[in-house]
């Protein structure tokens, strides 16, 4: 969330007539970002309801620049990394190390291994012993989920699935260890050579909020335009070709 609305150029100045017309405050370049936002955000809502025996950190920020984790886990179960991929409506294919998305082969797997293990060797030089960590790529709202073969590098599950498979996931760490890598993960600096202070969760929520009711409203508005796209040419003519032109713009304003 942090990253779309402070990345330069993922929102776009709007004239008064795309407004009306319903172009996307989003740029091209922030609807993915956007899009992310969107599944972390229904990731997070979920995990709020795992019980009080679990440490749940969100957008965990890591190494010496921008990147993060989505999620860190740490409880009973053991210490999990989510990857969070809104393939909202989309099939998704797993076998092995491989996971496609609409027939499109993703890399996935291989980034939910990596953070994984970069989490584990973190956690391990900050809590003093071993501290494996599971991989697991989170997919929100996926037409469909077919595992053909189990999944080598990560688990992937999707967000409907993510609460029951974590509760079906055997104890292997006791309350001394869990408190241990817990008070661990807890510390920014295990994570960030270069912690920074942290912005006003409140204020980011308020801003995103407010930024997906724009992007809400300017999708109705589209589609309310293309439906009355007769009467559009109808105004084209009878208020000529520059006025056309005007509203075809805006329509275009994506």
């Amino acid at each position: 969330m942090e990253e779309l609305l402070a990345g330069p150029g993922h929102l776009r100045p709007r004239t008064v007539l795309q407004r009306i017309f319903g172009a996307s405050p989003l740029s091209p370049e922030g609807l993915p970002w956007y899009r992310g936002a969107l599944g972390e955000i229904a990731v997070g809502r979920l995990l709020q309801r795992l019980g009080p025996e679990w440490l749940v950190l969100h957008a965990v920020p890591v190494g010496t620049g921008a990147s993060d984790i989505d999620h860190v886990l740490v409880g009973p179960a053991g210490v999990f990394t989510l990857n969070t991929k809104n393939h909202e409506g989309q099939p998704v294919w797993v076998a092995g190390r491989t996971l496609m998305v609409a027939g499109q082969k993703t890399r996935h797997l291989y980034n939910s291994a990596h953070e994984a293990s970069r989490a584990s060797k973190l956690l391990t030089t900050a809590a003093g012993f071993p501290v494996e960590v599971t991989g697991v790529v989170v997919v929100v709202g996926p037409k469909s989920l077919t595992i053909k073969a189990r999944p080598e590098q990560a688990a992937v599950v999707t967000d409907a699935q993510l609460l029951r498979w974590l509760h079906r996931c055997p104890d292997v760490l006791d309350q001394q260890e869990v408190a241990r890598i817990s008070a661990a993960a807890a510390r920014p600096g295990t994570w960030h050579r270069r912690p920074a202070h942290p912005g006003d969760p409140a204020a980011l929520q308020h801003t995103f909020t407010r930024l997906h009711q724009l992007e809400n409203q300017a999708r109705r508005r589209r589609a309310a335009w293309l439906l009355g796209i007769p009467a559009v040419g109808f105004m084209m003519l009878a208020n000529g070709a520059g006025m056309g032109a005007a509203l075809f713009q805006a329509l275009a304003g994506r």
